[in-house]
């Protein structure tokens, strides 16, 4: 089944696995998979993706709904060797034909609907191949799984062989393929269960997707090497999650998970009582709701900061005080650090500068992009994260901000340039500026300030039709504002500090 010596994050996840009739997955009301049956399943795909020819280190691609299947293609992937790139479903073909074109994966997976697009881009590019997949449990690669035989033995792999790419955007608007290899992510699932205190007898509710960092890696590992099991939910609906609590033993999720929780009458200190721990992460978690979900639960959640690059780097303490505005210390094994983000130099207790991180868990650095990536490590090895913070006196790490201009809303990264970029095609738009403003429901809403030719022939819904072509939704500005001018510098720089300062308050009742 699997190679003792080996260093493939699934044959040490197959070590930390006491008992294969353990229930793996929760879903569906009263179905469940166990352990026995992720083993089966995780080996006819990755029989499947040897079959289809995947090779080890070749890029294997999903755009493809959540579903125990879509966990198994991830596992099956990393038994066969292959370099996982899981792909949000909400991207347009513009920003399809980037990520494939870039990663040029061996496979592409996806639902029927995106099948003829796929193939478009994937005979544009003149490598690959395209399997359906969808969330039905229909689709030729499901197909041939499911014909494939139920043993396999995992391929060898070093701790610097690459996992997984996720991609994660630039502020010049060019998405970077952040490499993550077998080292990173057992590493950190290691750090975390120890951390979290996660044993095989506990039960996450994973209502998050599965496309990136937060649902597949940081929930999903960590469960895996634990030996526990988890509520696999399809997407968060707060009456869906209410009805699961009383069977789960902990949570994972993004602020705006709990903002809608907290707005429900259901949501008591009798329902979530025996709930071991509340996590939150993926954006910042505001001490109002902090606050208001302790008084509502009596439960303090667990805020924590991690990164595409570098999944988990500090967490507010299980057993100690979880302060609200915090990330908590340095994870075991993890050296942060808060620099001068010109100079390097190491900053003092309390003075603001960016984060730099050092540790297993740092990312192998950016696909095909070498000059980028030297240009994020400092000599010495720390990664210079670009997120600007602070370490009091007691040691925890607060987060001020941020030194590229991301936009973090409902626990997505949007960067400015790549909607700036599409907001400037669009006739009429003389120029934009992007930014994010406080929002109640998603942390931070995607506002769009516009100097337009006419804007009585600009609308925000022809503006937000326009943009929907190219970009996610999640992407498109919630609001846009119309000026005569944008504020510049002397250098001719947009402010967008003077801006976001003028509509803070675009979003509040």
């Amino acid at each position: 089944m699997t190679n003792a010596t080996s260093h493939n994050l699934f044959s040490f996840i197959y070590r930390h696995i006491t008992d294969w009739n353990t229930p793996f997955l929760h879903f569906s009301n009263a179905d469940i998979l166990t352990y026995a049956d992720m083993l089966k399943r995780s080996a006819q795909y990755a029989n499947c993706l040897v079959s289809l020819g995947v090779k080890p280190g070749d890029r294997v691609a999903a755009q493809v709904e959540k579903s125990p299947d879509a966990l198994f293609l991830y596992l099956g992937c990393l038994r066969a060797g292959g370099v996982f790139l899981p792909l949000n479903m909400g991207y347009k073909d513009k920003e399809l034909a980037y990520f494939i074109t870039d990663a040029e994966p061996a496979l592409v997976a996806c639902t029927s609907a995106r099948k003829d697009a796929l193939e478009e881009i994937i005979g544009a590019s003149g490598f690959g191949r395209v399997e359906t997949f969808d969330q039905s449990g229909d689709g030729s690669l499901i197909e041939i799984a499911d014909g494939s035989d139920l043993d396999f033995e995992d391929l060898h792999r070093e701790e610097d062989d690459l996992a997984a790419i996720l991609y994660t955007s630039g502020t010049t608007g060019r998405s970077k393929g952040a490499m993550l290899t077998h080292k990173n992510l057992s590493s950190n699932a290691q750090t975390l269960v120890e951390y979290w205190q996660f044993t095989s007898k506990d039960i996450l509710l994973h209502a998050l997707p599965i496309f990136h960092t937060h649902g597949l890696f940081v929930a999903t590992n960590t469960v895996l090497c634990s030996g526990g099991s988890m509520i696999f939910q399809s997407r968060f609906d707060v009456e869906d999650v209410l009805n699961a609590l009383p069977r789960a033993t902990c949570m994972m999720g993004v602020p705006t998970f709990y903002t809608r929780l907290l707005a429900s009458p259901q949501l008591t200190r009798d329902l979530v009582s025996h709930i071991r721990v509340f996590i939150s992460g993926s954006a910042p978690l505001s001490p109002e709701t902090h606050k208001y979900f302790e008084q509502q639960t009596g439960q303090a959640i667990l805020e924590r900061y991690g990164m595409t690059e570098t999944s988990m780097n500090t967490s507010n303490p299980f057993g100690g005080e979880r302060r609200a505005s915090t990330v908590g210390f340095p994870l075991p094994g993890i050296e942060i650090r808060i620099a001068n983000i010109e100079s390097g130099e190491i900053l003092a207790t309390n003075d603001v500068g960016v984060i730099e991180i050092r540790g297993p868990n740092v990312f192998k650095g950016y696909w095909r992009m070498p000059e980028k990536t030297a240009e994020e490590f400092r000599n010495d090895g720390f990664f210079i994260s670009g997120d600007l913070g602070f370490i009091d006196k007691r040691g925890y790490l607060s987060i001020v901000g941020r030194n590229k201009d991301l936009i973090i809303s409902g626990g997505f990264n949007i960067y400015p340039a790549e909607v700036e970029n599409a907001l400037d095609a669009i006739n009429g738009i003389i120029e934009s500026a992007v930014i994010g403003v406080p929002h109640p429901d998603f942390g931070e809403g995607v506002t769009a300030v516009v100097v337009s030719e006419d804007e009585r022939t600009l609308t925000v819904d022809n503006i937000r039709t326009a943009l929907g072509d190219d970009l996610a939704n999640y992407k498109l500005p919630k609001r846009v504002f119309f000026v005569d001018a944008l504020p510049r510098n002397k250098m001719g720089k947009i402010q967008k500090n003077q801006l976001r300062e003028k509509f803070q308050t675009a979003y509040q009742a």
